[in-house]
């Protein structure tokens, strides 16, 4: 084997080296990916129904208020 074919040869099996990490860190990555998207999903329904306990819990002081005024102008 002449020193260029031992040259290519070293060159390719680095290259492939690369492309072996290049194919683990897009995997890596694709399944990080993933991951944070079910997250953001289970937060943005978790908000969902924080903004809907929020929003009857101000309903309920809101008519508590009321009443009580209405008992304060009764008496």
């Amino acid at each position: 084997m002449s020193q260029s074919e031992k040259d290519s040869t070293t060159e390719l099996a680095a290259l492939e080296t690369k492309l072996d990490a290049l194919i683990a860190q897009f995997n890596l990555m694709k399944s990080e990916n993933k991951s944070l998207k079910v997250k953001q999903d289970a937060l943005v329904k978790e908000k969902a129904k924080l903004l809907e306990k929020t929003t009857l819990a101000k309903a309920r002081v809101e008519a508590m208020i009321a009443r009580l005024k209405a008992m304060e102008h009764d008496s």
